[in-house]
């Protein structure tokens, strides 16, 4: 029997995927399901007990003398993008761009290698390709009308390859599509793993800071949406954004979930087309749908993504039915919210939907999540439910809680002036929403019977 004070034994074997450790080797990870990805691990290194001082790189400075110069964001060439970054990229700044299958990253940044070459203050920019040939990207370059001869293309996997493309374009942009095909030499695991991954950005990471270099990453996404790959890709980089768009829809919407030099909160807006990837500066009129004839089960609200509002028409219709579960269907909006408003609306408004089947969408496939869309959602199921249409020119802001209370929103005002500017001049507004802009009417609601008032 082994000595009681003697340690576990550590585990042998790694799944190359998720990281999951295991005693003995295994044909399928316990922790992904995956198959053939448990490997022999290599074995750790004693801990130092001490560690001893060294000279650092560069000597501590006041930050008052700290120079601002080398922090400062570089326009990409495109507007949108510059939005959501910040004002532009920074040098020595690592990119994380995520996204759907066939969203559009690669397009959109080989815009952007475009954009930088034609600048010949910023150098050339060097685009590495990891999953496609170079051959297939130079035919999207044409598409697009991408083709520069500062722009330098390269078609490699390997680590040690990428660093010396580097070394001999010298650019001024790199990007790497994407980082879960480079392998790095030093790391064990199949190109995609954790291990791999984590080398591979790190090594990037390091020559980005060391170089004051810019780079861009493109990473896939698992089933869920989230960024493939450990967590702590994402801890690495220093900014974090998500390309996302509905296949059936030519929009495309950026937004930044991680931004250590500006907004992690703000959007771009683009649209696909057949020669590439256009900016959309003025999003608004695409969600809306402005027709000669007032409908019934229509409402306009006016959500806010980061810094910009946007605004959005719910659609809502409602059948009469014999069945005992009647059908409640939801694109665009968030079915939780729309089930308790439904729930609302029976309690609170006298207005009973459960002999109805509900079907309530936003136009132009944009995702609605904030709870500033509550009252334009019930006021659309209201207005289809009594065939009652809204007035026209009417926009829709507020929150409806449980008790039927209309609940106070951010930026109302901010909101009015840009439904202002496309020619809405009536709205609905719950109490306390603060100095509003002039050339609109605004009636305050309290709560959910006060707002029904108009469809009675």
């Amino acid at each position: 029997m082994p000595p009681k004070n003697a340690r576990a034994a550590r585990p042998a074997y790694r799944c190359a995927d998720c990281g999951h450790e295991v005693a003995k080797w295994v044909g399928r990870c316990p922790g992904c399901q995956a198959w053939g990805t448990v490997e022999e691990a290599a074995p750790a290194r004693p801990a130092l007990a001490k560690v001893s001082a060294g000279a650092p790189a560069t000597p501590a400075r006041p930050i008052a003398e700290v120079d601002l110069d080398s922090a400062r964001a570089v326009s990409t060439g495109i507007d949108e993008l510059d939005r959501v970054l910040g004002g532009g990229i920074v040098p020595g700044a690592v990119v994380l761009l995520a996204g759907e299958p066939g969203v559009g990253k690669s397009t959109l940044l080989l815009e952007v290698a475009h954009r930088w070459a034609t600048s010949s203050a910023r150098g050339p920019s060097l685009y590495i390709t990891g999953e496609e040939s170079a051959g297939q990207v130079r035919l999207r370059a044409e598409r697009t009308d991408s083709v520069h001869p500062q722009l330098y293309l390269g078609a490699e996997s390997d680590l040690s390859a990428v660093l010396g493309h580097v070394d001999a374009v010298r650019p001024g942009l790199l990007i790497v599509d994407s980082v879960q095909t480079v392998q790095s030499p030093d790391a064990e695991g199949s190109p995609g793993g954790v291990t791999q991954v984590r080398a591979v950005t790190t090594a990037l990471v390091a020559l980005a800071k060391e170089r004051g270099l810019p780079v861009v990453l493109v990473g896939h996404v698992t089933k869920d949406g989230a960024v493939a790959g450990p967590r702590v890709l994402e801890h690495l980089v220093d900014v974090v954004l998500h390309f996302e768009g509905d296949r059936h829809s030519a929009l495309r919407m950026l937004r930044g979930v991680k931004n250590r030099f500006g907004p992690a909160d703000e959007v771009g807006c683009f649209e696909q087309r057949d020669d590439g990837i256009a900016e959309v500066p003025d999003p608004s009129g695409l969600f809306i749908n402005r027709q000669e004839s007032v409908v019934d089960g229509t409402a306009v609200t006016v959500m806010v993504e980061g810094k910009r509002p946007l605004l959005v028409e719910v659609q809502a219709l409602l059948m009469h039915t014999q069945m005992a579960m009647p059908r409640r269907s939801v694109s665009g909006l968030d079915s939780a919210r729309v089930s308790m408003t439904l729930a609302v609306l029976g309690k609170h408004g006298k207005i009973p939907t459960g002999d109805h089947d509900v079907f309530a969408a936003t136009v132009g496939g944009q995702r609605v999540s904030e709870p500033a869309a509550d009252l334009a959602v019930a006021m659309a199921i209201a207005s289809s439910r009594k065939s009652k249409p809204l007035p026209p020119n009417l926009v829709v802001i507020g929150e409806v809680g449980l008790a039927g209370e209309i609940r106070r929103v951010n930026g109302v005002g901010r909101r009015l002036a840009e439904a202002a500017r496309l020619g809405f001049d009536r709205a609905l507004v719950p109490p306390d929403s603060g100095p509003l802009p002039k050339g609109v009417r605004a009636t305050v609601v309290s709560n959910i019977g006060d707002a029904l008032k108009i469809v009675r």
